[in-house]
């Protein structure tokens, strides 16, 4: 099928391109016409937190959006009839704007230095979104009504927003990073501006047309936001530019290899019957491997998964139709062809390099499999203290003006911070008694640390007295070891003591610690079945494609050992704060809950690369007639150059990751940079061939000759 595609592209360039630029064209119109659909509320309900709030809701008691505009001086005291003036400005100004519900009363801080006026946004979050700008321009015109004072609009929405922008300008910082250092390294590579710009045409239309294609699968999936269009750039970039290397590297083999053979297209199809292949295998791997993350049963991991499979697939069809053609048009002017040119991505450097590093690998390779296997455990020994939990608030980056308001709205007013949801559903005639019993459980709850204490409890009741809520803040963060164990004191102690005896009631604990928590649960729940599917996948894929047991086998412990390594890696820097004082990067305190997830099936999907590159190459030796030894350095060092360019151009598109604003998206990208770096240039190159030539001929005994992994 491969050849085929790339032999009709081959033949018919035109309208292989033009077809190619009206699929993407098709693509990014169908996106403007399609609105991308958002993920809701109750789809994030995971656990005790997820049943407390389907309770809270189907009673009518949803939690409203409510964002804050704090009012302080700008400098000296705050003059009160100043800021009352500006909070009748403002109320008149909300009252009159269409995505308000309702302007709240206006409350002064203990020490008279601040005055927040709540307003109740209409809807849920995801349409509370949309009137953010338009509150936000009421509260400037205010503000510049009023210059002695200063208004911050801080909350639910307008952070969500903020932290939107924030990711914008982050994916552009990304692009800005990622393209010129790819178009560099692919230059050195191919010397030839045509050819370097070839995988970057690839990936970059690959990636468009999947921004354009998502949005329509989100009425399958719902989109959890702009994470999606940050995983869809970093996988295209990757794979796309991956996968044209390994095409465009094999085209160049093939025409060094008799130069009386005519034109570009034979060159083109014959690589269609190798690479082409090698692709395809590849993308089905790594695609089969992002399934795994719809047995993870979140909308956050379903939507990732849809984008990154997207754009993978688009990469591949991209690869066996437009690369072709565009090779066949425009080969001639990619880099000369003479036989005494040397091999494309073998300089004469990394001619000696490689079997420099090799020679004493082979000569001592049950050494060097224990000394490189002894380096990946010490790098793994961190993942044993690892804490997982999701980032929120408290890690946001304090550049976006509502999180740094939040701090201030937080510093004035502690109950606005964090705070319990408790939810009790029981019969209408106990209503009092449940309500009693929920202020009861408030005034113990106040008397402890980090409770907020001195507030009055925030009960509500539904119009059919069937539900309760109380709302009962805390002075610390979401992710703090003290706001665990107050959620502890909850679920555990308080809420079984004091609603426990009301005969019939049902309760359930909610917020944002108990959100965090139950997800981090819950991924942890579901980790084993995905990694179990991953393994079982990579096991298969790799055993069948080299008809070799070993092999797969082999596929599977090597993946391991790098996810280990990055996951270490990970824990070092941004749990134990080692990022802090090396690179400038904020502390965490933790690994985002989903980041073992993600690392471990996307690294797992794209090491595939390597490895049937790096395999194919020693069973093409083996077939030959080397013994295993000769095939094996044979293939490594033939393929260690292809391997490592594509190794440093990933390395560039994660790394550039680590400049954004939010921890989860540094820690993907460092998390995928680092284990890249480890699978390219410490199991690639000192593991795998020390395991091969240890266990010898057995793991190529079961494969012919016709398989298709020897022609890969």
């Amino acid at each position: 099928m491969t050849l085929v595609a790339a032999r009709w592209s081959a033949r018919h360039p035109w309208l292989a391109i033009g077809g190619w630029v009206v699929f993407v064209a098709a693509c990014l119109f169908a996106g403007r016409l399609v609105a991308a659909n958002p993920a809701e509320s109750r789809d994030y309900w995971i656990g005790e937190a997820g049943r407390a709030e389907a309770m809270a809701e189907g009673a009518g008691l949803f939690q409203p959006v409510v964002d804050k505009v704090l009012i302080t001086s700008r400098r000296g005291d705050l003059n009160m009839a100043e800021a009352r003036s500006a909070r009748a400005d403002l109320a008149q100004r909300l009252t009159a704007n269409p995505a308000v519900a309702e302007v709240g009363r206006a409350t002064t801080s203990s020490d008279g230095a601040a005055v927040m006026v709540p307003i109740v946004m209409r809807g849920e979050l995801k349409v509370a979104k949309r009137g953010v700008a338009s509150v936000k321009a009421d509260v400037a015109v205010v503000q510049a009504s009023h210059p002695s004072l200063l208004l911050a609009q801080t909350g639910g929405a307008s952070i969500s927003v903020g932290v939107e922008t924030q990711l914008g300008a982050d994916l552009r910082r990304a692009e800005l990073i990622t393209l010129p250092i790819t178009l560099v390294i692919l230059f050195v590579v191919f010397g030839s501006i045509v050819a370097a710009g070839l995988p970057l045409i690839l990936a970059l239309t690959a990636i468009a047309a999947s921004f354009g294609i998502y949005p329509l699968t989100t009425y399958l999936f719902p989109d959890v936001g702009g994470a999606v269009a940050n995983i869809i750039l970093m996988m295209g970039m990757a794979v796309g530019v991956d996968y044209s290397l390994l095409y465009v590297k094999r085209v160049r083999e093939e025409r060094l290899l008799d130069d009386e053979r005519a034109g570009y297209e034979g060159a083109v199809n014959r690589a269609a019957a190798t690479a082409g292949r090698a692709i395809v295998l590849s993308a089905f791997a790594v695609m089969a491997s992002l399934f795994g993350l719809y047995a993870a049963d979140d909308v956050v991991s379903t939507s990732i998964a849809t984008g990154s499979i997207l754009v993978v697939l688009i990469a591949m069809i991209g690869s066996l139709t437009v690369l072709p053609a565009l090779l066949t048009k425009l080969g001639r002017f990619s880099g000369r062809w003479q036989k005494k040119q040397v091999e494309i991505s073998q300089p004469p450097v990394a001619q000696r390099i490689w079997p420099a590093i090799l020679k004493p690998v082979m000569a001592r390779p049950a050494l060097s499999l224990v000394a490189a296997i002894g380096l990946i455990v010490i790098l793994a020994l961190p993942v044993a203290n690892l804490r997982l939990s999701v980032e929120g608030v408290d890690t946001f980056p304090r550049s976006i003006p509502a999180v740094a308001a939040y701090d201030r709205l937080t510093q004035k007013f502690p109950d606005q911070g964090v705070a319990h949801l408790v939810v009790v559903r029981a019969h209408p005639s106990q209503s009092r008694e449940v309500a009693q019993a929920l202020a009861a459980l408030a005034r113990q709850a106040q008397m402890t640390s980090p409770f907020a204490a001195n507030l009055t409890p925030r009960i509500r009741i539904s119009a059919d007295a069937r539900v309760t809520t109380l709302e009962t803040p805390i002075t610390k963060g979401a992710n703090s070891p003290d706001g665990a164990l107050s959620l502890q004191a909850l679920r555990g102690q308080l809420v079984p003591a004091f609603i426990g005896g009301i005969p019939g009631a049902e309760y359930a604990v909610s917020g944002q610690v108990a959100r965090s928590l139950d997800y981090v649960r819950h991924q942890a729940e579901h980790l084993p079945l995905v990694v179990g599917g991953v393994l079982l996948v990579t096991f298969v894929i790799m055993a069948t494609a080299f008809r070799s047991l070993v092999i797969g086998v082999i596929g599977c412990l090597l993946n391991l050992l790098s996810a280990a390594a990055a996951l270490g890696a990970l824990v070092a820097l941004f749990q134990y704060g080692w990022a802090e004082s090396l690179f400038g990067l904020p502390p965490g305190g933790f690994v985002g809950s989903r980041i073992p997830m993600f690392l471990f099936v996307i690294l797992f999907g794209l090491s595939m690369d390597y490895q049937v590159f790096v395999l194919s190459r020693i069973r093409e030796a083996v077939l030959e007639g080397k013994n295993v030894r000769d095939a094996i350095y044979q293939g490594v060092t033939s393929s260690a150059g292809v391997v490592t360019s594509a190794a440093i151009i990933m390395i560039s598109v994660f790394a550039s990751f680590m400049f954004v604003g939010l921890q989860e998206l540094k820690q993907i990208g460092f998390g995928l940079a680092f284990a890249v770096f480890v699978d390219a240039f410490v199991i690639r190159i000192l593991v795998l061939p020390a395991a091969l030539i240890l266990l010898g001929e057995i793991c190529w005994r079961s494969a012919p000759a016709s398989s298709v992994a020897s022609k890969s």
